[in-house]
């Protein structure tokens, strides 16, 4: 199904971005050859018979501005500008860099430039006012296939972030699967496996209860509860590489690797700790807030998640023949469908009330900060209890240490295809503005739900990117402040929710993974279950 989604990717990005470009050219939109008159100030006296280079200012009133660009700006425009008269040439140049103040068509006009805050030009028929002002005609650059051109950069600069985020890994790697290979010789990961057992087998049935895929598992589930997300990669990799020798069709994603990576994209954790780091520091009164709301959010999530992927590998769809799968499985499918009904209305029902008086009972400070206290012992304490129990155990931890770190750079620089593969895509598809086509189609949807339309966009964006979900949910917290509703909500929609292409990528990328079954279909069902309980929990409490 990756393969699908990554060619929609792609296409749909660059078919809007092009079709965005010709329709802006046929509308003329940055005015290509099109003088317009404009005030200058040179703060000195001008002589345009000198070579000289000033410092002057750009006025153009409003209405004039609106006219020629067809926007609706309020305010008249004055912009510092760099001038450089050459009489030898008879041409004298411009230069703007573009701030936060400039109007916006001057800001995409500079970005399609090439450089994120430069707009060069000429100015010509200048008629001397007085001493230091003039009247003339500005003429920018030509701008043209804008949308393209932020298409080809995009894939240009995700190709280096895939890059530089496995190489990243590898140290990360080398010191976990080093520190994994020490506790699974002393025979600590067996006695872990052992004391969940009940729940392992429940969550995994075709997998040996003392294999050491069972506690690499379970490793990287409870790194992901305390937000451990460096330690929790690389178990959750050594997981998949553990999977895969079980695995009795290579290439091909087994149940046990559905439902694991699933649990993984619910994004189960107990201290959302970058949302809240991210409303301390614009100025929350109460940053930890967003604790009990994330922790229903995702739960809700690993819980629906769970249950399609049960659900959907009873009944695997092959070769997508979607009618005559529904046909032969009819009383299964209606059955499934009764089921997740029943558990939509048991978690808007009585599951929020219990949880809500959970969170009432406990005093939430006292929780944030064991929470909080365990989340920074517990990589010192993995690595003591772990190596210190080889010690005991009378192995040989340095050597083993060794021998389990060698495998976490082969891992690391085995995912750099598949990273590359769709973190391009995704930028791609963000650059091109397909995005923002997505949100127009949605918007019924999201209105009839009651999403705010100022939450979309992040909504959308969680399962594709990690760095593009914090920077909507930091604008939007910047834009109408933390403790606001939309504050609150985009943060409970980061902390109940994950990266689900991102994981998929990296962990199937791990083991050669092409046919992924229905990892990808379940993972975005927990997506979906996650940001409407957002959604909920949040409208109930704060809206």
């Amino acid at each position: 199904m990756l393969n699908y989604v990554w060619i929609a990717l792609l296409f749909l990005g660059i078919g809007t971005a092009l079709t965005s470009d010709i329709f802006d050219n046929v509308n003329d939109k940055y005015k290509n050859g099109a003088e317009f008159n404009v005030q200058v100030s040179f703060g000195e006296k001008f002589n345009k018979n000198e070579l000289k280079k000033y410092d002057a200012e750009i006025i153009i009133p409003a209405e004039k501005f609106n006219v020629f660009y067809k926007t609706d700006i309020a305010e008249d425009i004055k912009h510092n500008a760099t001038i450089t008269i050459n009489p030898a040439s008879k041409k004298t140049s411009l230069f703007l860099k573009v701030d936060k103040s400039s109007p916006a068509i001057w800001k995409d006009m500079a970005k399609v430039n090439g450089n994120e805050d430069d707009l060069s030009g000429t100015i010509n028929d200048i008629v001397i006012i007085n001493d230091s002002t003039a009247a003339a005609n500005i003429l920018f650059e030509e701008i043209s296939f804008g949308k393209m051109k932020d298409v080809t950069n995009s894939a240009l600069d995700y190709a280096g972030i895939a890059v530089n985020i496995a190489l990243g890994l590898i140290g990360i790697m080398a010191l976990w699967l080093g520190v994994m290979k020490v506790a699974q010789e002393a025979g600590l990961i067996s006695i872990i496996a052992k004391s969940v057992r009940p729940i392992t087998k429940f969550l995994f049935p075709e997998v040996p209860q003392d294999h050491p895929a069972m506690g690499a598992m379970i490793m990287n589930i409870s790194a992901n509860m305390l937000g451990l997300g460096n330690a929790a990669t690389p178990f959750g990799l050594k997981a998949m590489e553990e999977l895969d020798k079980l695995n009795p069709e290579k290439g091909t994603a087994t149940n046990a690797m559905c439902t694991f990576l699933t649990m993984n994209t619910a994004g189960l954790t107990l201290i959302p700790a970058t949302a809240i780091a991210v409303r301390a520091a614009a100025g929350s009164s109460d940053p930890a807030i967003i604790i009990g709301t994330s922790i229903f959010g995702a739960s809700c999530a690993t819980l629906v998640g769970i249950t399609s992927a049960k659900i959907l590998e009873k009944f695997p769809l092959k070769n997508y023949k979607f009618l005559e799968w529904v046909k032969s499985n009819s009383k299964i499918f209606i059955t499934s469908l009764i089921i997740l009904f029943a558990l939509a209305v048991l978690i808007v029902t009585g599951a929020v009330s219990s949880i809500i008086s959970l969170f009432n009972f406990l005093n939430p400070d006292l929780f944030r900060s064991v929470i909080q206290i365990i989340s920074i012992l517990a990589i010192p304490l993995f690595i003591l209890v772990f190596i210190g129990y080889g010690a005991y155990k009378k192995v040989k931890v340095y050597e083993v240490f060794v021998e389990g770190a060698k495998e976490g750079f082969d891992v690391a620089v085995k995912i750099i295809p598949y990273l590359v593969a769709m973190l391009v895509g995704i930028g791609i598809f963000r650059a091109g503005g397909a995005m923002e086509f997505l949100q127009i189609i949605l918007s019924p949807v999201t209105d009839f739900i009651g999403m705010p339309a100022e939450a979309m966009p992040m909504a959308l964006m969680r399962p594709l990117s990690g760095s593009g979900s914090l920077g909507i949910m930091t604008e939007i917290i910047s834009t109408h402040g933390p403790d606001s509703y939309l504050g609150i909500l985009v943060s409970t929609f980061f902390g109940s929710t994950e990266t689900t292409f991102y994981v998929l990528a990296v962990y199937f990328g791990a083991v050669n993974i092409r046919k992924t079954r229905h990892a990808l279909a379940a993972g975005l069902l927990a997506d979906v279950a996650g940001i409407l309980a957002a959604l909920f929990i949040v409208k109930l409490l704060f809206g």
